[in-house]
């Protein structure tokens, strides 16, 4: 499911019309990345939890050219699925 596929679903689901359904999916996801950006936390019972994690330094290998590369350290989004959602999807 893409944003529009999901937009239609909230439409038919809701009383909202498209435009404000994608308005609210836009406006849903930029407060989960702005959240994310400050190191917060973002939780929704039944749903899931979107945090991040910092990934350490390493060296890696490029299979192009068979030798190894400095990958950097990072900060990385992660979602974990709360129980409610790995219910109903394992049904």
């Amino acid at each position: 499911m893409n944003k529009q596929e999901l937009a239609i679903a909230i439409t038919e689901k809701t009383n909202l019309t498209k435009a404000a359904a994608e308005k609210f999916i836009n406006i849903f996801t930029d407060a989960i990345t702005e959240a994310l950006a400050k190191g917060d936390k973002v939780q929704l019972i039944g749903f899931g939890t979107f945090e991040t994690r910092e990934r350490a330094a390493r060296e890696a290998h490029n299979p192009a050219t068979g030798g190894t590369v400095k990958v950097e350290a990072k900060t990385v989004p992660v979602f974990k699925p709360g129980k409610a959602l790995k219910f109903f999807v394992n049904k």
